[in-house]
Order: C-alpha cells, then sequence, then structure tokens
C-alpha cells in the first residue's frame, strides 16, 4: 500500500557546499552528494561486490537474530529508515519485526520513489510512506506515522561516514525524530585490519572508483562545472590513527576547472576528500550510543566480529531542576 511520497527536502545546499569545500586548502565534497540517481546505483552495485564485506555480513546477522530484535522491540512498530532501504535486508527485517508501516528516507527523491514503489511490490499489505528528506536534518514524520509506536532501522553502517562528533549529533537527530524511549537498530562496521578494509574500498572491478568519480560528473552537471574526470583516480587508504578509511579524489596531473564561473587550480597530487569510513570497537559502539541519549540493549555480531548489529533505546529527556 504506497502513499505518495513527501517532500520535506529544504532547498539543496549542494551549490554552497561544493564551492566551499573546494576553496578549502584541503578540498572536500560532503559525502551525501554522492546520491544522485547514477550514485545510488552504484552503491547497491558497490555492495554486491566480493571485496565488500559489510552488507553481506550485516545480512547475515540480521537473518540470523531477527527473531530476537522482534522480541526485544516487540510487533507492529512503524519501522523508519533512515536511508532507502536495500532490497535485500528491508524486506525481511520488515516481515520479521511484523512492521505496521514503513517510512523510507532518502534524500534522493528519484531512487525513493523507485525503491518504495519496489518494496510495495513485494508487500501488498504493507503501508509505506516514503519521506524525501536529509535524515541528517530535524524533521516530521508523514501524519499516518506520528501516533503509531516507531522503530528506527539504520543498517549499512552509514554513521560511519561522519566523525565522532557528527555522529553523536546525527544520533540525537534520529532520537528526536522517533521520540522518548523508541528503539533504534543500527549497523557499525567494526575495526580490522588495513588490507581486508582497503579492498573493501578499492574493489577490483572499479565499481567504487566509479562510485566516486560520479561526484565530478554530478558537479559538472547540476553545477555547470568543467572538471575533466581523467584528471583524477580514486584513492582509499586506511587512516590507522583515526580509525577510518578515507576516499579521494586525487589528481592525476595538473589540472584546471571552474564551478559556476568561479576558477579552481590543483597541482598532481593534491586531492578532494570525498568520504570517511571510521570503524569502531564495541566499547566505543556503546560511549557513542551514551553520548548521544541512547541506551545500548542488545549487540549482536558474525563469527568473525567483522560487523555488528546494535539495539539501542531512546532514553527519555531530563528535566532540569
Amino acid at each position: 500500500m504506497l502513499h505518495l511520497a513527501v517532500r520535506a527536502e529544504p532547498g539543496s545546499d549542494f551549490a554552497d557546499a561544493v564551492l566551499a569545500g573546494l576553496a578549502a586548502p584541503q578540498k572536500v565534497v560532503p559525502a551525501r552528494f554522492f546520491y544522485d540517481m547514477a550514485g545510488s546505483e552504484l552503491f547497491e552495485a558497490i555492495t554486491r561486490q566480493p571485496e565488500y564485506y559489510p552488507t553481506r555480513t550485516e545480512i547475515g546477522i540480521l537473518a540470523c537474530h531477527a527473531p530476537d530484535i522482534a522480541a526485544a522491540v516487540g510487533p507492529g512498530r512503524a519501522v523508519v529508515e533512515f536511508g532507502s532501504g536495500s532490497s535485500l535486508k528491508t524486506p525481511p527485517f520488515l516481515k520479521a519485526v511484523a512492521a505496521s508501516a514503513y517510512v523510507p528516507i532518502d534524500i534522493s527523491a528519484e531512487f525513493l520513489d523507485m525503491a518504495a514503489r519496489d518494496l510495495a511490490a513485494k508487500l501488498p499489505d504493507l503501508p509505506v510512506f516514503p519521506l524525501a528528506a536529509d535524515f541528517t536534518r530535524p524533521m516530521a514524520l508523514p501524519a499516518g506515522i506520528a501516533a503509531r509506536l516507531k522503530l528506527g532501522f539504520f543498517p549499512g553502517s552509514t554513521l560511519g561516514n561522519m566523525g565522532p562528533a557528527a555522529a553523536v549529533d546525527l544520533l540525537r537527530t534520529f532520537g528526536d525524530t522517533l521520540g522518548d524511549g523508541e528503539p533504534l537498530v543500527i549497523g557499525l562496521d567494526l575495526r580490522k585490519d588495513a588490507a581486508t578494509l582497503e579492498a573493501a574500498y578499492d574493489d577490483a572491478a572499479g565499481v567504487t572508483a566509479a562510485f566516486n568519480l560520479n561526484l565530478l560528473e554530478r558537479i559538472n552537471r547540476d553545477l555547470d562545472a568543467t572538471i575533466d574526470p581523467t584528471a583524477f583516480a580514486h584513492h582509499a587508504p586506511f587512516n590507522a590513527d583515526l580509525g577510518r578509511i578515507e576516499m579521494h579524489l586525487r589528481a592525476v596531473r595538473d589540472t584546471t576547472f571552474t564551478v559556476l564561473g568561479h576558477r579552481f587550480v590543483m597541482a598532481t597530487g593534491e586531492t578532494i576528500h570525498t568520504e570517511n569510513s571510521y570503524k569502531w570497537t564495541l566499547v566505543e559502539a556503546r560511549l557513542l550510543a551514551r553520548a548521544a541519549g541512547w541506551t545500548p540493549v542488545a549487540v549482536w555480531t558474525d563469527p568473525a566480529e567483522m560487523f555488528a548489529v546494535h539495539l539501542w533505546r531512546r532514553e527519555a529527556a531530563r528535566l532540569e531542576p
């Protein structure tokens, strides 16, 4: 049962973010802008690459422990997914927790519509309320959801794209969206050896490289830019000191381009920093939850402890005396 998508996204800050980021000493474009239609499709392709363990590992954890999650949260909740759902993860999860409704939230309205229609076809009796919005910002849920018990769902370790302070802010936003006492199921990638991590973010088929380079194509198309994508290469090292994979677009030769009439010059070896992917220990994950106002309830991992699925519950706001 598919309801019309709600467009809650405010005006895009794409242009401002790109111009400011390219003018910085270390050039940067925020990772949220990867996800135009082409970028969303490329990310789905990344999840199918043999080197990219997070998706299949998380699916295995969810399949194994869905009954435990369902018992912990109770049936009949409206599942609010921050990020449009994977066709492999979301339908089985919705069935396992006996969801009463589903709210997929995604910044890419076009991709959201496609994903929501696909899920509605698979689960025709489930009310689906697509919400086109930037879930990093506070938002109101669709009217048909507000009075229901809710369950947040944030799989895929997307939280790792943010530094610790920004991750805490996002988790607080999720809590404000869901309400006091409501639970959240969240996937977090665990820290491991650099070779495994770097292979996962630089697959042999070049899909992650295409995903990264597609950001330049989007800038060219949407911001009247003149970037030559062949002047850049994908670069994704593991920064052990900070515990994160860093994705960059590295200039392979000196290059000059314009964006909305603004001129930029990059020397060979200079980079545009496009994404971080933090990797957590289980102790760090518990500390992160508590810092953001969530109480850790349970955690499940695969046998090799590559990935973890956490269940947290939103703490009630404390009144100041």
